[in-house]
Order: structure tokens, then sequence, then C-alpha cells
């Protein structure tokens, strides 16, 4: 309920936005250092580490470049990093086998920074689609991307990464059941702390386009992901995938994409009352950049206020390339 003001002259709502200091002191939401986590790119492909063409500074890094980058977001305070990686064409197969191996690039990265930085929380991604020839988060048959086989290779990929250190599992795969199959694992390996943050509510967005540039996943991937990410005009499903991972052992949600998503964040926040994040994804930060290069946004400005939006919407925290910098901004004052 919104309680009943006095009529004007008595309330004058300026008041509290006459200066800087009344506007600090009713200001409802705030963003902070430790609500960020941030994405990076990694890879182990001779030549790879390059800027991604469409997400303009956002640079993949091999394994002692992500050990700095772990380096650097420990030292600004960031509490998390969440790991992607590009891996060569060559070693995409059908069956997905490189997703599980202890040697993959994520799982070295995993072992390299928690050896060196071993106090930031590591998140790590569990799909298929950066060792899939068919550029799919799941196993492809004859055409249909099959379930149930699908879950038992996320399980292996997980129970691989938990080994190796990870803090965070990210399933963002849209599968149905691999929360519930992922966690009975891990208590069954002994790794019964490991986090769950679930991709719960992911929506088969054209915002992502750039992040498959960033993973090499574009050119591979035949179709598209309709038959397992969320339809774009449904909400009230979300909150059933929401309340379905919970109860399969999810310890915290994510809605992605973001921006165009607030609603969804907003309702998830409000039903479950668990920790929600958001990812604000490669579109998202690929049109404010464009507009921020064309000189037609102020940057510091923008990245603020698109982050902000994230807790005013309910969200704990949010995913977003502009980590760094906005901790900077943040930590300066």
């Amino acid at each position: 309920m919104h309680p009943i003001l006095p009529p004007f002259p008595t309330t004058r709502l300026r008041r509290m936005r006459r200066t800087p200091a009344l506007r600090d002191l009713a200001q409802e939401n705030r963003l902070s250092v430790k609500d960020l986590i941030w994405p990076i790119f990694i890879t182990d492909v001779p030549g790879a580490d390059v800027e991604v063409s469409s997400m303009p500074g956002v640079v993949r890094k091999t394994l002692t470049g992500a050990v700095r980058a772990a380096a650097e977001a420990a030292e600004l305070g960031i509490p998390a990093i969440c790991l992607f990686p590009y891996t060569d064409p060559a070693v995409k197969t059908e069956a997905c086998e490189m997703a599980w191996d202890p040697e993959n690039i994520t799982n070295r990265v995993i072992r390299a920074i928690k050896a060196e930085v071993p106090d930031i929380a590591i998140m790590t991604d569990i799909a298929l689609d950066p060792y899939n020839a068919n550029g799919h988060d799941g196993l492809v048959r004859d055409g249909i991307i099959v379930n149930d086989e699908t879950v038992e290779c996320l399980v292996r990929m997980a129970i691989a990464q938990a080994e190796a250190g990870a803090d965070i599992l990210g399933p963002s795969d849209m599968m149905d059941g691999r929360i519930g199959a992922m966690r009975a694992a891990l208590e069954a390996a002994g790794h019964q702390d490991v986090t769950i943050l679930s991709y719960a509510a992911k929506y088969a967005s054209a915002f992502y386009g750039p992040f498959r540039d960033a993973v090499g996943a574009s050119g591979a991937l035949k179709g598209d992901k309709k038959t397992y990410q969320m339809n774009p005009g449904n909400s009230d499903e979300a909150l059933r995938l929401v309340a379905r991972d919970l109860a399969e052992g999810a310890d915290m949600v994510m809605v992605k994409p973001g921006m165009p998503y607030l609603d969804i964040c907003r309702r998830v926040k409000d039903s479950f009352g668990v920790p929600t994040f958001a990812y604000q994804v490669s579109g998202e930060y690929a049109m404010l950049m464009a507009a921020i290069r064309n000189g037609w946004l102020d940057h510091e400005k923008v990245m603020l206020e698109s982050l902000i939006a994230f807790r005013r919407a309910g969200c704990d925290g949010v995913l977003t390339y502009f980590a760094p910098e906005v901790a900077k901004i943040l930590n300066e004052g």
C-alpha cells in the first residue's frame, strides 16, 4: 500500500531531491562492488586471445591472462568471476567429450586461479555448446536436442568442474531435470558444498549473438534453441521453472537476458525471496558500447544506470562485462 500524502503545498516531493546529500539519504537502492560477477572468456587456441569483434573492449584470455584477471578482480573487491571457454573447432564433436575432460581449458584455468588467487569465487558455465559440433547446449540426435542423455553429460561436466575447484556451477543449458541430477551427483561425490546458480529462466533471445561469437558457437549452430530455452512471451512459466530448480537443489537462480526481462527479476524475487541474479548479456553490452563509442551516451553514467536497474528490480547481483570498470568507479567513491 502507498501512504496517503497531504496535498500540495504541504507535500513537496522535490524537497528530498534538492541537494546531493538529501538525494543520498532518500536513495532506495544502491550498487556495490559486491553485487558484481565478472564474466571472462578463456582460450588455449593460438591467436584467439584477441578482442571479440562484436564486444568492444572484451578480449579472450589465455590461462595466464585469466589468472591476472582473477587477481585484478580480487584487488577491486569483485567477489566472483565466471569462465566461458572458446575452444578449437577441431576438438568439437557431436558427443562433446571435451566438456568433462579434466584437462580442458576451463578446468585448467580453475586450478590455476585457485593456486594463485584462492579467495575469489570461481563460477563456471555448464552447457555443451562450446564443445558441440552442432553448436547446441545439448546432444543432437536426428535433429532433436535430446534431454536425458544431455543431462548425463552435464552431470559429468559438473563433477569435473567441482573436482577442479569451482565454487559455483552455472547450468545454462535449460534441460529438464539437470539440477536434481547434478545435486545428487555432487552429494555422492563428496562435493556437497559446491553451489549451484541455476540459469532457471533463460530465454531464447536475440541478444546472445555477440556471446556466440566470443565462444565460437555462431558458425557451428544449426537451427535455433527454442525447444529448450524460454519463449520471450512467457512470464508465468519462468516462475514454474524457478520453483522446479529450487526444489531440485539450486542455491541461487538466474534470469537471462537482463534489462529486457527486469519484470521477470522482480517477479522471481517477490515470489521466492531467494538469491536472484541476472545476466547483462553480450547484446546488451554491445548495444551500450556501440552508442558509447559513437558519443551518443555517456560511458560512466549509462553503465551505472543500467546496473542500478537490476538492483531496483530485486536482483542481489548481476553478471556484467562492465564489472572491472564499474568496480573502479565505485571504489573511488
